[in-house]
């Protein structure tokens, strides 16, 4: 592509800019043999004398070389007044038609009768030391500069492996950009149709920029891509460039921050610069959030230097290039709300695209991608699948493909089975199966009442996601036993009684505990923790309650990630009353949950005297022993039976608080957190 600035200076081009390093060695020479050819000299004829100061004072008019024989000669016959004699050459002075004249001989060996003979005629003589100038350059002064430059770039070479490109791991970013023309296509990318809509009018403009110049049509200089991790961020933007068939620089964010002052952003140029080059193309910054966060959150004394100074080169070089320059920045981020705001304006990153966790038919097009190159039995059900991975990313997806085809390897199957993607399932949900785990009888009675309580009370309460399968073999770090639930359909929102009933399943394995252990132990924590987020999110964020009526009293600052910080803001008194309203609305759905339990103690029974022989026992079986139940008591029917047919299912908008960590608690009820004592 043509040169984008056609004033640029002619000179910034010549052999000395370009060369620095060997402009700087070839003038440091010129000097040295300069002052060693005029100064050397001059010290060199006759010792430490100035010959000036030797008889006459008048200059050396001419110089001759005669042999041996003839200075002897003239010696004797008094022509030589003053002589030096060196190791290999003999420098004499006279006068000769009225010339001064320097005479220089070379000794034919060992003469014992030229110092007797100078002695004799009165002739001044000393000796002086021959000196080679040129062996003295080279090995005096070249050869030491020389072994100290070669140690220097050694080293530095070694500190530019682990700093990136350039001298000391300055201003050069070849080394930290990823430069390829990815082979990835919108195939290959699924469960986020919409962000790929967004994004195919850019492989247009690609291709057939002369489209949208000729109309006078700008395309966006940026688009910056959102979401949760492991959605399929980098997969989406590798995507483009493959579509578009154009190179692809890639670059971490974090790879542009160092010690140094002004590296990031000397690498920034570097990397626009190969772009341009390459136009056109598409830059990837990954994590732009390690160098894009608001400069007003530094605040107004301090702030980081360095990162400021790498942002404002960022936004210096998007404006740098016309619109109708062929290069695409995109970036991603699951950090969104701390960017500057100077660079998410029009004009930069003109588009945010949302690429958010997939639902169910996402889901189940994600596993169709994954699912390609596996051998699979004929009884494998993707939207089974699907319909138990709800809330998982399609990171989560993939590896839950690969997990089955190695447990079906380890089995040496020839096809990954049904039953292979279901433990691969229950592995990322749950954890890893602790079949070597030994619990006492009494602890698996306990395990067994508290996850029979979470199933039951998921089953009688409207609004409660139904339970898929019952266990009480160890899973993970801490669970000794566990409960998975499924969503019945495509949920965005949740209300308010559908929150209560998520609270009473976490309050019934305590409650179980209590009723028919008659004694609680500690592995109710994280449902205490989690039933209290709930409540606090339902008087803080959501105005189910009349303590703040309809008043926000916390901001949550981290959509993607999960947790975060929250800024709270209400009064001490506030504080009293919310932490009073938490205690009694806990207090008044756990004698709820009790009570239900206790006027279902022989389901209870039964499920658990399951438990004990199967060890796991599905949802139709836990449906089936409530419906018993309620047929042999003549009670009227509390279960909540399931739709028909399950629709797609995302993540809905209730806070993280009460979504833990999100993936595990669309689907998992632990029963157990690390137990004390």
């Amino acid at each position: 592509m043509a040169d984008n600035n056609p004033k640029k200076d002619p000179n910034d081009q010549n052999f000395f800019n370009k060369n620095p390093l060997l402009t700087f060695a070839i003038f440091s020479l010129l000097i040295i043999v300069l002052f060693k050819s005029f100064i050397g000299n001059q010290e060199g004829q006759f010792g430490a004398r100035n010959p000036a100061a030797m008889g006459t004072g008048a200059p050396v008019m001419q110089t001759k070389t005669i042999p041996y024989s003839d200075l002897k000669k003239m010696i004797k016959e008094g022509k030589i007044k003053y002589l030096s004699i060196g190791q290999t050459t003999i420098k004499a002075v006279g006068m000769e038609g009225g010339m001064k004249t320097l005479y220089i001989a070379k000794k034919v060996g060992e003469d014992n009768t030229l110092i007797p003979l100078l002695d004799k005629m009165g002739v001044e003589y000393t000796g002086y030391t021959e000196n080679n100038w040129v062996g003295e350059i080279l090995f005096g002064w070249v050869l030491p500069i020389l072994i100290f430059f070669g140690i220097w770039m050694f080293l530095a070479s070694r500190m530019q492996k682990n700093m990136g490109g350039g001298i000391l791991g300055m201003g050069s970013a070849k080394k930290l950009v990823n430069s390829e023309k990815p082979n990835v296509k919108f195939d290959d990318v699924a469960g986020v149709e919409e962000a790929k809509e967004e994004v195919k009018e850019i492989v247009e403009f690609l291709k057939y920029p002369e489209r949208y110049i000729r109309l006078g049509a700008k395309i966006p200089k940026g688009v910056l891509l959102v979401g949760p991790p492991g959605t399929g961020k980098t997969l989406l933007a590798k995507a483009v460039a493959g579509e578009a068939n154009v190179p692809f620089f890639s670059v971490s964010g974090s790879s542009f921050i160092e010690m140094f002052v002004g590296v990031g952003a000397a690498r920034v140029r570097d990397l626009f610069e190969q772009a341009k080059k390459e136009a056109p193309a598409i830059i990837f910054i990954d994590e732009i959030d390690a160098i894009g966060k608001s400069r007003a959150a530094s605040g107004q004394i301090g702030g980081n230097d360095e990162r400021e100074q790498t942002l404002n080169q960022l936004l210096a070089e998007m404006d740098g290039f016309s619109s109708d320059t062929p290069i695409i920045v995109l970036a991603a981020t699951n950090r969104p709300e701390v960017l500057d705001p100077a660079l998410l304006r029009p004009g930069r990153f003109d588009r945010q695209v949302l690429v958010d966790k997939p639902d169910f038919e996402g889901r189940v097009k994600i596993l169709q991608v994954h699912v390609k190159h596996i051998k699979m039995a004929p009884d494998v059900d993707l939207e089974e699948i699907a319909r138990l991975t709800a809330g998982l990313a399609g990171a989560d997806l993939a590896n839950i493909v690969n997990e089955a085809a190695l447990l079906a390897g380890r089995q040496n199957k020839e096809r990954v089975e049904q039953q292979d993607f279901l433990e691969a399932v229950e592995r990322a949900i749950a954890g890893l199966e602790k079949k070597s785990r030994r619990i006492s009888p009494k602890e698996k009675r306990i395990v067994a009442y508290h996850e029979s309580g979470h199933a039951l009370i998921a089953e009688t309460t409207e609004g409660a996601k139904k339970v898929s399968k019952v266990s009480i073999i160890p899973r993970g770090l801490a669970a000794l036993g566990y409960t998975l639930n499924t969503p019945e359909e495509n949920k965005y929102l949740m209300q308010r009684h559908e929150l209560v009933a998520e609270i009473d399943t976490l309050l019934g394995g305590r409650a179980a505990e209590e009723v028919f252990i008659k004694e609680i132990s500690t592995g109710a924590s994280n449902d205490l923790e989690r039933a209290t987020d709930i409540v606090k999110a339902m008087v803080s964020l959501y105005g189910m309650s009349d303590v703040a009526g309809l008043m926000v009293l916390e901001k949550q600052t981290n959509m993607f990630l999960g947790g975060g910080v929250s800024q709270k803001e209400y009064s001490e008194k506030t504080a009293e009353e919310m932490d009073e309203f938490v205690k009694n609305f806990l207090g008044e759905r756990y004698r709820h949950v009790v009570a239900r339990l206790k006027e279902y103690s022989e389901a209870i029974e039964e499920m658990v005297e399951e438990l004990f022989k199967a060890e796991t026992i599905e949802g139709t079986k836990v449906r089936q022993i409530i419906r018993d139940f309620e047929k042999r008591h003549g009670i009227k029917s509390k279960l909540v039976e399931p739709k028909e047919t399950i629709e797609s299912e995302a993540h809905d908008h209730v806070p993280r608080q009460e979504e833990g960590d999100g993936a595990h608690d669309e689907g998992i009820e632990q029963s157990n957190e690390p137990r004390k004592g």
